[in-house]
């Protein structure tokens, strides 16, 4: 007995092709009009903004209020500009990147391929602390800041980025080394490879995908915080997710939008462009196990 298994027809397959892409288009455009209209109003003067017309691009295009937001716009009661924030939150959130994420695989590491009795037990109170708010721990790390020294500093905003993003890089790490061949720690043992030596070169030059991973996830995370900046750095140590803030509220004879979302645009572009230039890597990183459990 034969069986004969119908198809769509071609011009049925093609027009529901091109019903998805429209409305996936429809979807984009929507989610990207917010980007549009702040990208179109910096390139604006303040005459064509008061003139409505929100949507349209802007007549006479210029790069001054991205200038002024750089070098002239008041952050609070200062008028030097957002540039002094934009390289606070570099050096903020570099070094805690860095730091977590090391910390994070040294302890997958030693959670998985180096395991102790109470590992188990470890890990989950270190994943416990993924699911405890930002707002518990604010008093806990002001006190804490304040023992140390470390009060309304970078350093001091570092350490909290460190402290609260370890528990996340330990979960990505340690559920991808979860994975990794047992086969090859026991043959860098056997080859006279100790503790560190394996962790060095063994495990981490394996690490890429999920390295990639927790640098996008911390990074996006650190350089966006509002809360833990305000909390724990202020003037001059400011990162730019404060400055930003302040520029938008400080109050003027006159309103500049263009000049607030200029400071938006700059505020946002680091994370969009490592969006753009690694996206890829993250999906990739994320199948290669680092939300398995």
């Amino acid at each position: 007995m034969s069986f004969h298994v119908s198809r769509p027809a071609s011009g049925t397959q093609t027009l529901w092709r091109v019903l998805l892409y429209s409305i996936l288009i429809f979807f984009a455009l929507i989610y990207l009009a917010p980007l549009y209209v702040m990208v179109i109003t910096s390139l604006k003067s303040l005459d064509e903004i008061r003139a409505g017309n929100l949507m349209l691009p802007p007549l006479d295009p210029n790069f001054d209020a991205w200038a002024k937001s750089w070098s002239a716009a008041c952050v609070g009661v200062e008028c030097s500009g957002i540039s002094r924030y934009f390289f606070n939150s570099f050096k903020m959130a570099i070094p805690a990147v860095a730091i977590s994420t090391f910390m994070g695989a040294f302890n997958g590491y030693v959670l998985t391929k180096w395991r102790f009795k109470g590992a188990d037990i470890v890990f989950a109170l270190i994943l416990f602390g993924c699911f405890i708010p930002f707002q518990i721990v604010l008093v806990p790390m002001a006190t804490i800041l304040g023992w140390l020294g470390l009060a309304q500093t970078t350093p001091g905003l570092i350490l909290v980025h460190v402290t609260y993003g370890l528990c996340f890089t330990t979960l990505f790490f340690r559920n991808y080394y979860q994975a990794f061949p047992d086969e090859l720690i026991r043959a860098a043992k056997l080859d006279g490879a100790g503790f560190f030596q394996t962790f060095w070169r063994v495990l981490l030059p394996n690490s890429l995908p999920i390295v990639v991973v927790t640098v996008i996830w911390q990074f996006t995370n650190i350089w966006n915080d509002f809360l833990f900046g305000a909390s724990f750095a202020s003037g001059n140590a400011a990162p730019m997710t404060v400055a930003l803030n302040n520029v938008v509220n400080t109050s003027t004879s006159v309103k500049e939008y263009n000049v607030d979302m200029a400071s938006a645009i700059y505020a946002a572009l680091p994370t969009l462009i490592v969006y753009v230039l690694a996206g890829r890597y993250f999906v990739r990183g994320l199948m290669a196990g680092a939300v398995k459990g």
